[in-house]
C-alpha cells in the first residue's frame, strides 16, 4: 500500500504531522510535503473548479439542508407543519415565534431568488459568447475557412 494512501486513510492530521516533521528535518522536504498536500487537494483548500461561486452556492445548500434535518424539518418553505421547526414546540413567546417563521420564509425566498439570478447571470453571459462566436464565424474571410485547411 502507498504511504499516500495510508496518510490518507489517518485523513488531515497525518499529512500536517507529516509536513511538520518534514520541516524539522530539512524545511525543503516540509516545503515539497506542504506544496504536495495543498496541490493534490488534500487539505480542502484551493478549489480547482471551474465555478467557484457555484461550488459554495452547493456547499451552502449542503449545510442549509443538514440544519433543516437537524432541527427536524422537512423540505420546503416552513419546514413540514405550521411550526417552523417541523412540528416541535414553540419557544413560548408566541411574537418571536412569528418573527423566526417569516424570517425562515424569507431567507427561503430570498435564496430561491438568488439562484434564478444566478441562472439569468449565467444564461446571459453564455448567450453573449455564443453571440460572439457566431459574430466572428461570420465575419471570418472565406480563405481561413476550416474546410480548405
Amino acid at each position: 500500500m502507498p504511504i499516500t494512501a495510508k496518510l490518507d486513510e489517518f485523513g488531515k492530521p497525518a499529512w500536517i504531522a507529516l509536513t511538520v516533521l518534514g520541516f524539522m528535518a530539512w524545511w525543503p522536504l516540509g516545503l515539497a510535503t506542504l506544496a504536495f498536500t495543498i496541490g493534490s487537494g488534500r487539505m480542502g483548500c484551493g478549489y480547482r473548479g471551474q465555478d467557484r461561486w457555484q461550488h459554495k452556492m452547493d456547499r451552502l445548500q449542503q449545510k442549509m439542508d443538514w440544519m433543516r434535518a437537524k432541527m427536524g424539518g422537512g423540505q420546503g418553505a416552513g419546514f413540514g407543519g405550521g411550526s417552523p421547526w417541523g412540528g416541535q414546540p414553540s419557544s413560548g413567546n408566541a411574537a418571536f415565534d412569528e418573527y423566526r417563521s417569516e424570517t425562515l420564509k424569507r431567507l427561503e425566498d430570498e435564496q430561491r431568488e438568488f439562484k434564478s439570478f444566478l441562472e439569468r447571470l449565467r444564461f446571459a453571459k453564455d448567450k453573449t459568447e455564443f453571440d460572439a462566436f457566431m459574430a466572428e464565424r461570420r465575419n471570418r474571410p472565406s480563405s481561413e475557412s476550416p474546410a480548405q485547411n
